[in-house]
Formats: structure tokens, sequence, C-alpha cells
């Protein structure tokens, strides 16, 4: 038995759960969600819990098991609180700022980059090289910081880039001097 797919789901005050078959919709303070999972489990809802159970013993049920309980607490979790990633940008001229919507930063590049806003996503800049990315989906917010990550990663070397809050980077030597 899977040990984080036994577990039940508490939903908090405010949020609205709707289970059809697979299908499970949430609505909350911050949006709203949903999903279709695969037949190899039943969700159902119990009071103000949610319990995921497998069909059956199968290799696909166990592996769905887990999965499907994590991927509906982090629905429940993004619309009642959302889920926020911050960035940094390391480096001279390195910044960022709010254009509208979009996210609109310089990075060493001839012209500035300009990241446009997907529905369901806020861009916050409280300084101008730290940009907050948030939203109710914690895979969308994740998959957005990443791909604001891609225009510059942190290189090795001088440790300039786009980096996540927290994150080590490793430092490497430059070329050692010519000794004579």
């Amino acid at each position: 038995m899977s040990r984080i797919g036994k577990m039940p789901i508490t939903v908090p005050a405010g949020v609205e759960v709707k289970i059809d078959g697979t299908t499970v919709a949430v609505k909350g303070p911050k949006g709203e969600l949903s999903r279709t999972f695969r037949p190899f489990v039943t969700i159902e809802q119990e009071g103000d819990q949610i319990v995921v159970s497998r069909i059956d013993d199968s290799r696909d049920a166990k592996a769905q098991h887990g999965l499907v309980r994590t991927l509906v607490a982090n629905m429940i979790e993004g619309v009642s609180n959302g889920f926020s990633k911050k960035l940094q940008l390391v480096g001279v001229g390195y910044r960022a700022a709010l254009k509208g919507k979009d996210l609109e930063m310089q990075l060493g590049y001839s012209h500035p980059v300009i990241v446009e806003c997907p529905e369901g996503i806020t861009f916050q800049v409280p300084q101008p090289t730290e940009v907050v990315v948030s939203g109710s989906s914690k895979e969308q917010v994740g998959q957005v910081a990443a791909d604001i990550r891609k225009w510059r990663r942190p290189e090795p070397y001088k440790g300039k880039g786009i980096r996540y809050e927290g994150e080590y980077i490793r430092r490497k030597l430059g070329k050692a001097a010519k000794g004579d």
C-alpha cells in the first residue's frame, strides 16, 4: 500500500470539491482547477476529507495511487493558498520590470526579453533583480519559472544568470595563471 496514497486529504473551509468519476474540480478563493485522472484509482469524498484508493493491485494502479493523491492535494492547496517561486537575476545590468502584466528583462542581449504572462499566473517584481512567479497551479508555476530561467542559466565561472532563490551554483576556477 502506498504510504502517500493512503493518507486522506483534508479539505479546508472555503474550498469546494466536485468529483465526477475520475474528474476532480476544485474551486477556492485563489481560483479553480480541474483535472481528469486515469481510471486506475477511485476518488471519494467523505465529509471534509477526500480518500484516494486503487481499484486493484496492478502495477499501473500502484504507480498512480500516490501520484493522484498528491496531485489532488496540490490542487486543493493551490486554490486555497497558491504557490510561488522566486527567481534572482545575478549579473551586471541584469534587471526585470513589469510592462502591463508581462515581464520585461534585460539579460545582456541586444534587445529586452519579454515573457508574456499566461492565464492563471501573476508576475511580481519587488526589486529589479528579483522576480516572483505565483499562481494556483503548482505545475504551471514551476513550468513558467523554468521557462524564464532558460533565458540565462547560471554559469559556473562568475555565477551570472537567473537562479531560483536559495539555489547553490557550484563555482569553478577560471584558467590557471601561466607558471614560469
